[in-house]
């Protein structure tokens, strides 16, 4: 691709978007190309790239020439959000709202909630600038989901994910967010000027859909006992105080607030007509969804809610009690789990794969099925994107249960990730997750130009398929630039497979 062309984003490119409706943030969500559109092309790294600075070093610093983007350095430097120094961009830990620092704010929030002793194991941070507070939370073994839209601070996820963060580009507009029903311990914004209580508090209600009963939100800046926003903050203790959420303490500028464990009230007789939903059955449903504004009931079967669900680790390898696909038993669950354990350290073994070691911190998962290659990686200092492909059965909600996080996505479409910014990319029948409805929808090169895309220098694939799909993407692969090397399955395993380790160059 032209060297113009660099961070480029297929279904976030502002070129295209700025021509969509504002209404409602609808052009900054996703937008993709046509297929006849897209340029099959692969696209180049920045003049004066490097393989980027190792994990966990990288949390504090990371090359300039990789990303040569100075604005959030320039406007945010003062708030602790980043500066640079020579040939790097340093990151002091602040944020607007916490300028000294998140240890400090997140020390300032565990007297209210119990951010240690695994209780919490899974966040979301919405509007999160470069990432420092899910960054300082993995120390308290708390995974965050890090999203914001590609913005004026066009850079901000890039820089989260060089640094080694969990983070991802996404828009809370028209669409509910890619996440399963009640997957989130912890909802987290920090001036992330999400008016939630706007269009008969729709915002809202999708958050209330995202946290898990008895789950923490977290809400610092506007509109909380904010100058000129009083009918604002009115309003959202009102929609918090409908929903039966308990509103824990407002502290300065921040206000936390816990969602009730089960269905303690019905929101009748509230200023903003809100409503239970119908149907729950499409509570998991978010892949291109429109938001509803009606309120989801969390009658579902299982023990999922804070105080019921395991704690962290031991929820890891607990079965989760609410995934449709297993209600056959456990059996099949614990089979998959077990079935990783031997498949990864034959990776490691056997096929040489760095994981483990310093050259390996951002991982993906193409089709995560139960999660069970991420959890086969707890030791390791890498965190893992599991994306559920969204025509197969929807099991993400099973991985989030576990402590684990993800999205859901259809590869037909390019990913919402700026260009180099995962080290490995694991897929299981890579012909499945564009095939998934047994149409052939799309092209595998196609595939395999946008895996090229989001892949760092250096880094790896890792696909297991038939022998004959394999031979066929070795074939592309060459065209691609990767030096392809095709394994036999491990020897103590079923079906026919092998195993296509690739290496972009």
């Amino acid at each position: 691709c032209p060297a113009s062309e660099v961070d480029h984003m297929p279904c976030e490119d502002p070129r295209r978007n700025s021509q969509l409706s504002r209404e409602m943030n609808y052009y900054r969500e996703r937008h993709c190309p046509l297929p006849e559109e897209t340029a099959v092309c692969l696209i180049p790294p920045p003049n004066g790239y490097r393989v980027p600075v190792r994990w966990p070093e990288s949390m504090h610093k990371i090359w300039h020439s990789n990303m040569p983007h100075n604005k959030i350095a320039d406007r945010k430097g003062h708030q602790g959000w980043m500066k640079r120094e020579g040939q790097h961009f340093i990151f002091p830990g602040g944020g607007t709202m916490f300028p000294d620092g998140a240890e400090q704010y997140i020390k300032k929030l565990s007297q209210y909630i119990p951010i240690n002793g695994g209780v919490l194991r899974t966040a979301l941070d919405m509007g999160c600038g470069v990432a420092s507070f899910g960054g300082y939370l993995l120390a308290q073994d708390i995974l965050t989901m890090s999203f914001a839209p590609r913005d004026s601070h066009k850079s901000q996820i890039q820089f989260a994910l060089e640094r080694g963060i969990p983070a991802f580009v996404a828009m809370l507009g028209t669409r509910r967010l890619p996440f399963p029903a009640f997957g989130f311990d912890l909802v987290h914004c920090s001036r992330c000027l999400i008016p939630f209580t706007a269009y008969n508090a729709t915002y809202f209600i999708e958050v209330d859909r995202l946290l898990r009963p008895g789950g923490y939100l977290v809400i610092s800046g506007p509109p909380v006992r904010w100058a000129k926003q009083e009918k604002e903050w009115s309003d959202l203790q009102a929609v918090a105080k409908a929903l039966c959420y308990e509103q824990i303490t407002v502290h300065e500028n921040t206000a936390i607030w816990k969602k009730p464990a089960a269905d303690s009230c019905l929101p009748n007789g509230n200023e903003f007509g809100l409503e239970l939903c119908d149907d729950s059955g499409d509570l998991s449903q978010a892949w291109y969804f429109k938001l509803k504004k009606c309120v989801s009931s969390t009658s579902i079967k299982g023990d999922y809610a804070i105080g019921t669900i395991p704690k962290w680790p031991e929820r890891l390898t607990a079965a989760p009690s609410r995934s449709p696909l297993l209600k056959t038993g456990v059996d099949v669950y614990e089979a998959d789990t077990k079935l990783w354990v031997q498949r990864v350290a034959h990776y490691k073994n056997s096929l040489n794969i760095k994981l483990g070691t310093p050259s390996i911190r951002n991982v993906m998962d193409m089709n995560a099925l139960y999660g069970g290659f991420a959890a086969a990686l707890k030791f390791d200092p890498v965190w893992v994107m599991n994306v559920v492909p969204a025509q197969k059965p929807p099991t993400l909600d099973a991985i989030f249960d576990r402590g684990l996080i993800g999205v859901y996505h259809d590869w037909c479409e390019p990913f919402s990730t700026y260009p180099r910014t995962y080290d490995l990319i694991h897929a299981v029948s890579i012909e499945s997750i564009k095939d998934a409805t047994g149409k052939n929808r799309c092209n595998i090169v196609d595939l395999m130009v946008e895996i090229d895309r989001i892949l760092r220098p250096e880094g790896t694939v890792v696909l297991r398929d038939a022998p004959k799909v394999i031979d066929k993407v070795a074939r592309i692969a060459h065209a691609v630039r990767w030096k392809p090397t095709i394994y036999d399955k491990e020897p103590d395993s079923h079906g026919r497979e092998k195993i296509l380790v690739l290496t972009k160059t």
